[in-house]
């Protein structure tokens, strides 16, 4: 199966550009990036009904969602290795001579995974068959890999408060999430604060079709958040992995976007909250507005075959296209402590000062004392002195009107503080 990018290239009648063109599509085709593997692999044994091994079994597999097909054949030991099988459903078949051909259909195989598929074949002649269809999940017996596999279905019906895939990822066994309740789907960093057997959360390696997509700088978040929509399945190392993904010593995330298949599939979606919809904050009780909440997420994606021959039977490349975009306007609710209204200046009337409590919250009396060091303390006061004298508590608690500055006065009136709501 072949995976591409098309690039627009414009020609002009020039020799100068023509071989520009040559140059740059040189340098795309033969330049990559180091990915790490995000293929499957199946392994298995083949043997005679007595156990013994039988040697060059022509083994053929076949996915059968997009019809590509590989051949392998087992070693002198009767053992055979298929790597580097894109995820999928398979059909493996082994035909050897003087036996029946054996087949087990229904193999899924998920990024990363090893499945063992062993053959017992039957004296017969080729032209009969022996046919087993896959029924339960496989056992990881090939390799001592601790991971957590979320499938395509499971991210697409699995509930996300905030459309953010990884949040799924704090179904993985060993897994302690500090996560946001509601996990906006943006590369933010929030997605990392998930800790895999105690490692540190800034550990993690994140991995989608095989690039890196780690956020170095930013406490080991993914700098990249996909679309749900356009993943086929994630899976999530905790221990015991392969060399191969020994970037990092924590947790990691290897996320395989969607491929197209012989069929045309499209599809569309929209997920929206309203504030109108919402329950009230319990610390923003009525006739206090509500906080405004605008979230749309809406896309679209089609995949399928890509051929000249409108009805070629057995295309070799496929395409796969999504796109998705995302609004949000969310407003918060603060709680913030604000002086009572019956402590302002002149509460209680013209001249009364500001009352403020005796006690603290615990009942405990509590003394309000001048300060010291003022310059010009007590000049707006009768006579230009101060009924008290600096660092001497004030009679009450009450603080005279003309020792408080005018312009405060002007803020608190002006509305700088909300009035307390408790």
């Amino acid at each position: 199966m072949s995976r591409f990018f098309v690039f627009p290239i414009f020609f002009q009648r020039s020799n100068c550009v023509f071989r520009s063109v040559l140059v740059l599509s040189a340098l795309f085709v033969f330049s990559s990036l180091h990915v790490f593997a995000q293929e499957a692999t199946i392994v298995g044994t083949v043997t005679d009904p007595s156990g013994a091994a039988v040697p060059n079994v022509n083994i053929t597999v076949t996915n059968t969602e997009t019809g590509q097909v590989n051949h392998f054949t087992s070693s002198g030991v009767g053992q055979y290795v298929a790597p580097g099988l894109t995820i999928g459903r398979y059909t493996v078949k082994a035909e050897g001579p003087n036996f029946k051909a054996a087949e087990q259909r229904d193999i899924v195989l998920g990024v990363g995974d090893r499945r063992r598929l062993d053959f017992r074949l039957e004296v017969g002649t080729t032209q009969q068959s022996v046919t087993v269809e896959a029924t339960a999940a496989a056992v990881q017996s090939d390799s001592g890999e601790q991971s957590f596999l979320i499938n395509g279905q499971q991210v697409t019906q699995l509930a996300t408060n905030g459309r953010s895939v990884y949040t799924l990822e704090a179904l993985t066994p060993g897994a302690s999430s500090l996560q946001q309740d509601f996990q906006v789907p943006t590369s933010a960093g929030g997605d990392a604060a998930v800790s895999f057997n105690g490692l540190r959360e800034g550990h993690n390696l994140w991995l989608i079709d095989g690039g890196e997509a780690s956020d170095r700088g930013g406490a080991g978040g993914s700098d990249v958040m996909p679309s749900m929509d356009s993943l086929a399945e994630f899976r999530t190392m905790t221990s015991n992995y392969s060399a191969e993904y020994g970037l990092s010593s924590a947790g990691t995330l290897t996320t395989v976007v969607k491929s197209g298949t012989r069929q045309l599939h499209a599809g569309a979606w929209y997920f929206g909250r309203n504030d109108a919809l919402d329950a009230r904050n319990y610390f923003n009780p009525a006739p206090n507005p509500v906080a405004e909440l605008r979230f749309h997420t809406f896309g679209f994606n089609v995949g399928g075959p890509l051929t000249l021959h409108p009805h070629s039977s057995n295309p070799k490349t496929f395409f796969f296209y999504n796109m998705e975009w995302r609004r949000l306007i969310q407003g918060q609710t603060l709680n913030q402590t604000v002086p009572l209204a019956s402590s302002y200046p002149d509460a209680n009337g013209p001249g009364t000062g500001a009352v403020l409590p005796t006690t603290d919250a615990k009942g405990k009396t509590i003394s309000i004392v001048a300060p010291t060091g003022v310059a010009g303390w007590g000049a707006n006061c009768p006579g230009g002195v101060s009924p008290v004298a600096p660092g001497s508590p004030f009679p009450g608690n009450v603080i005279p009107s003309c020792l408080i500055d005018p312009n405060a006065t002007s803020l608190l009136a002006a509305g700088i503080f909300p009035k307390p709501t408790s």
